[in-house]
């Protein structure tokens, strides 16, 4: 809460600014809303599917869509728990009951993180574009950053870089992994960050703001990196709203941009969470009447 205080002092958010807020001049579009509830669990959907493409491409089982959507979603939880490795233990541990053996599915979720980390900070570069605007930075940091992606690419600087993120991750990297397979894993991955953030701008021009689609989209992917890698916050909780107000501040205020950030976080978490615990809820309840049978 500390990190939050800080970026969105830094943005001019205050509680003058909060207190200035007209929340009775909102025009909510209620059916914009919903829609963007939809465009984002599709987009979970698709993170789901993207780690069973994984696991298949790894040599393990084949899995349903919705099966591995389920198993995805009941293992998401383990993202409000602080630290970083719950999530893909639990998916490594709910794949297993499914034949699919842990380690492939360890490292499927290990990629899949990867993945969806490039896939965000390329989404995020829409943000800086339009911060940097006039700047050297407008050009700098995406020349740096596509060029970056495309030297980890290149064969040899690719197996450098999986083995560093599976050293970081404790675990070993799985034999065979290529440049090409890669690729067609970032297309899907930036295909969900597309449904994620479109999902975002939906729910801001839901609540009544009349913003710009890029640079308030890729917002929404620049502050999740900006979370993820503080690895103290659960879910990035606090802290990707912090910088979420400071890149919205310029387009909506710092007033209306923290309470779309507040706004934002109860919308992800409520739509993470509630298909996940419905999910986990009937896990339990096959494993339950499985071993009652077995008895």
């Amino acid at each position: 809460m500390l990190v939050t205080w800080f970026v969105a002092s830094r943005a001019g958010l205050g509680m003058t600014e909060f207190r200035a807020l007209e929340l009775g001049g909102w025009t909510p579009n209620w059916l914009l809303i919903a829609l963007s509830a939809v465009l984002l669990l599709s987009g979970y959907f698709s993170t789901g599917y993207l780690w069973s493409r994984i696991v298949r491409d790894l040599g393990g089982a084949p899995l349903p869509l919705f099966l591995s959507v389920r198993l995805f979603m009941i293992a998401n939880l383990g993202r409000y728990v602080p630290g970083k490795v719950w999530q893909i233990a639990g998916l490594a541990m709910l794949a297993r009951e499914v034949g699919v053996g842990a380690s492939t599915a360890t490292a499927a979720a290990i990629l899949g993180q990867g993945i969806a980390l490039v896939a965000a900070t390329l989404i995020g570069l829409g943000a800086v574009w339009t911060l940097a605007e006039g700047t050297i930075w407008q050009w700098l940091v995406p020349i740096v950053l596509f060029g970056a992606v495309l030297t980890g690419l290149v064969p040899p600087v690719f197996r450098s870089v999986s083995a560093l993120w599976f050293r970081l991750a404790r675990t070993e990297a799985p034999p065979g992994l290529s440049p090409s397979t890669a690729v067609q894993w970032l297309g899907i991955g930036i295909g969900s960050w597309l449904i994620y953030s479109g999902a975002f701008w939906v729910l801001v021009r839901g609540l009544g703001f009349e913003v710009p689609l890029i640079s308030t989209a890729s917002s929404f992917g620049a502050a999740y990196v900006l979370g993820y890698i503080m690895i103290f916050a659960p879910a990035g909780i606090g802290v990707r709203e912090g910088f979420l107000v400071a890149l919205m501040s310029p387009q909506l205020g710092p007033g209306a941009a923290g309470a779309v950030a507040v706004i934002a976080r109860i919308w992800t978490t409520v739509i993470e969470v509630v298909p996940a615990a419905a999910f986990w809820t009937r896990h339990l309840t096959r494993a339950d009447g499985a071993d009652t049978h077995g008895e």
